[in-house]
């Protein structure tokens, strides 16, 4: 089949450091590369993959200092998209909103995954909208926040069977947590967990412009009551795919 994969601009295809997304959209891509279809990925220009690569942009928009606004090279992106789109089976888009006008002609032949919350006021009004788009979740759980809607099924995020090998006995002595600073992924649940059980919890996170408010007057508190020497240690704030670094803000 040919395939087109939409990935986001913020991040390249896989991300050199954080990314959720974009290294979910990596893994399908090359998956389906492996597996012998056509595939086309939309993506940064710093992208690697073995798919053919459309650059929509020089770099991830979040690595570039010049960058002010995302949305015109997401609609130059889609603008690439519609030129091409006559020659895909499938295009599979993973940046929420912005296609779903452009796609009213060839729906059929189109998936979204949602990668993020759909909990937020704004969300239910869209698709009800565009309520023939169809859908991908990536959990049974995630769809209870939209029903009235055109899903498709549910796919779990899949990682690569050898990524992260199977360890029945845990040595390092420590709990890690992965991801970004912001509510929604709830670093202080992290920090609660690390301060009952007595464990040094490692977080490798980053904290987006969005985030430093939230970062300041919840997490960094809390950090630093249970861290006493938080402030000669050091708070990683991305995180690569390989190991994971970070600080020890849990008691000893």
């Amino acid at each position: 089949m040919k395939i087109a994969q939409i990935a986001p601009l913020y991040e390249s295809v896989p991300p050199r450091l954080y990314g959720g997304t974009e290294r979910v959209v990596s893994y399908l891509t090359e998956e389906l590369v492996r597996r012998g279809h056509d595939v086309t990925l939309f993506a940064s220009g710093d992208s690697k993959t073995s798919a053919k690569l459309v650059p929509c942009s020089d770099l991830a928009l979040r690595m570039n200092p010049a960058v002010i606004d995302p949305v015109p090279y997401h609609i130059i992106m889609l603008e690439e998209v519609r030129r091409k789109a006559n020659e895909f089976d499938i295009l599979h888009f993973h940046i929420d909103f912005l296609h779903a006008p452009l796609v009213h002609d060839f729906t059929q032949r189109t998936l979204t995954t949602l990668h993020g919350r759909l909990d937020l006021p704004h969300i239910v009004p869209f698709y009800r909208f565009f309520r023939e788009l169809p859908l991908v979740a990536v959990s049974d759980d995630q769809r209870n926040y939209l029903r009235s809607v055109n899903w498709a099924g549910t796919v779990h995020h899949g990682l690569p069977r050898d990524l992260l090998p199977l360890q029945p006995k845990v040595s390092g002595g420590y709990l890690a947590f992965l991801g970004r600073i912001s509510p929604e992924k709830r670093p202080d649940h992290a920090i609660e967990i690390a301060a009952r059980t007595g464990k040094p919890l490692k977080i490798a996170a980053k904290v987006d412009r969005a985030d430093q408010l939230y970062w300041q007057e919840k997490i960094r508190p809390i950090v630093e009551a249970h861290a006493p020497r938080y402030s000669r240690q050091k708070f990683l704030k991305r995180a690569g795919a390989s190991r994971a670094r970070g600080a020890r803000f849990a008691r000893r």
